[in-house]
């Protein structure tokens, strides 16, 4: 009998699609895909895009971003500030959490308090929101400990949770997701949002429905929501082109000319308020794992510069990223953070002659060995940028191991600071500096400050100046002090920017979405015809 074997590659493929097909889908049914899957559904214990859009479905926000991005009433209808300290907010009414349980200023007490965790990774925006007390069933006062310029931008990252579900399942503590703690609400889920949590299985499937007793109104016709991780880029291609798919949040940036021209399919386009840089360790007095010992390279800013000018940024992307890039040398997520100016925006030059002068002079004429860690599932293009970045330094006499694993690996190693360089992105909602001035500028410390200072550099300037931005009250003041914080961040070259990528979704032609800057994807705007 002849045998027949079939390459891996389609293995993967057909057992893939057996998975999305499990029966005929519904035509209210949205099967989606990406190339990774959210991280947990603790909506505090990862701070990461496709984890916060997908547990948004479920939890909810006291206030929210519309199609524009503009701050609107959610879970709170009315807000007044009693003074620079004081915020007052009257609750909505009649809401229940999917389990029946109401939902009061309780709640919202609870929730603050769960996110100023030392587990939690949105600590740092949940401490500027100060304290928080229930003045009533509906009325909820939050307290400053300082000026918080951006406060409801802040508030807007703080998810609802139920505290009575919560104190029954043993899950008051945000997740330990670094050191792998095992959670209730990892896998659990109860919010106040327009759909349930079904049923989850990590790195599978994961299967929403719509909320029947929802107390808003949802623009769209979902009745379920399928989803499922696909990490291979030809994989969720040929799912989608195939019809197995009705949308890809993740496609391949070599793809998107042909989806474009593929019938029943379209491509949505737009920019994303993201910034893709690079991390190096300035904290360990000797690099680890590196061929040179008893130092360490990148804690002399002439090695971090020659890596900078060894990138040549837009051979990266005219043929990496197909265009869909623009190259920057702000580390903010949305050109509004810097102003729109082009003096802070504007790069280093791409001089590997200079580069390799800057090394010598810093006593590293014959280069030197590093990893390179680099997640393969999180940004566009990121094991491949990784990659090139390495061919581009090995040219000023570099030797970099490139680390390309999964986003779930990779961001738990990043926490234990367990890195020599790393590739990392920032962005979302939030267009003000602040998002990331706190978290990745600052020296780390206590209550989330500096908590994404992954290279551990201690820079007390630096520190000082966001520090001080961050509870300016005073716009013109606060704006002089955010262009010292880039210029310093320009003159010591903590961080490596690269650029701020692009989002193409492709979708078939029978569904319509919203795509905003932050990369959301809101099921209740979903219409499947």
């Amino acid at each position: 009998m002849k045998k027949y074997f079939l390459h891996p590659q389609r293995l993967r493929l057909l057992a893939c699609l057996t998975l999305l097909a499990g029966g005929a889908a519904s035509a209210q049914t949205l099967r989606w895909a990406a190339s990774g899957d959210p991280l947990t559904l603790d909506p505090y214990a990862q701070n990461e895009t496709l984890t916060n859009v997908v547990n948004a479905q479920v939890y909810e926000f006291l206030v929210a971003r519309d199609k524009k991005l503009n701050l609107v009433p959610l879970l709170a209808t009315e807000w007044k500030q009693n003074g620079p300290l004081k915020w007052t907010f009257k609750l909505r009414p009649g809401v229940k959490f999917h389990d029946g349980r109401p939902f009061s200023a309780e709640d919202v007490v609870f929730s603050l308090e769960r996110a100023q965790q030392p587990s939690s990774q949105i600590a740092v925006y949940a401490n500027a929101l100060g304290r928080a007390r229930a003045l009533d069933k509906l009325t909820v006062e939050f307290t400053l400990s300082q000026v918080n310029p951006i406060f409801l931008q802040h508030l807007n990252t703080l998810y609802i949770m139920s505290k009575g579900w919560a104190e029954a399942n043993k899950a008051t503590k945000t997740q330990d997701f670094a050191n792998k703690e095992e959670s209730y609400a990892a896998f659990n889920a109860n919010g106040t949002g327009p759909f349930q949590l079904m049923s989850r299985a990590p790195d599978s499937k994961t299967v929403f429905k719509r909320n029947p007793n929802y107390w808003g109104q949802i623009e769209g016709n979902l009745q379920e929501v399928v989803y499922t991780p696909i990490k291979s880029d030809a994989t969720r291609t040929a799912a989608l082109v195939s019809g197995e798919l009705d949308f890809v949040l993740d496609p391949a940036p070599r793809d998107i000319d042909k989806l474009a021209a593929t019938p029943g399919v379209k491509i949505v386009n737009g920019p994303e308020n993201r910034i893709i840089f690079l991390g190096l360790d300035q904290g360990r007095s000797e690099l680890q794992g590196s061929n040179i010992k008893g130092k360490n390279p990148f804690k002399d800013v002439r090695v971090r510069r020659a890596l900078y000018q060894a990138i040549d940024i837009e051979t990266i992307k005219s043929k990496l990223m197909n265009g869909q890039s623009a190259p920057t040398g702000a580390l903010v997520p949305s050109p509004l953070g810097a102003f729109n100016d082009p003096a802070i925006e504007a790069r280093l030059p791409y001089d590997p002659a200079a580069a390799k002068r800057l090394l010598a002079e810093a006593g590293y004429a014959g280069g030197f060995e590093f990893t390179l860690d680099c997640t393969n599932n999180r940004y566009v293009n990121d094991e491949r940028i990784c990659i090139t970045l390495a061919s581009q330094w090995a040219k000023i006499g570099l030797k970099t191991r490139v680390n390309a694993q999964p986003k779930a690996i990779i961001f738990n190693k990043l926490e234990k600071l367990d890195t020599n360089a790393y590739l990392f992105g920032w962005g979302g909602s939030i267009t003000d500096p602040e998002s990331i001035f706190s978290s990745h500028y600052r020296n780390r410390g206590e209550k989330g400050v500096g908590e994404y200072n992954r290279g551990n550099f201690r820079d007390d300037t630096l520190d000082a100046l966001v520090a001080a931005s961050s509870k300016e009250a005073d716009p013109a003041k606060r704006e002089a002090l955010i262009r010292q914080i880039f210029k310093r961040e320009a003159e010591q070259i903590h961080y490596i920017p690269l650029h701020r990528q692009f989002i193409p979704w492709a979708a078939r032609n029978h569904v319509t979405v919203v795509h905003r800057p932050d990369n959301w994807l809101e099921w209740r705007w979903v219409v499947v015809k």
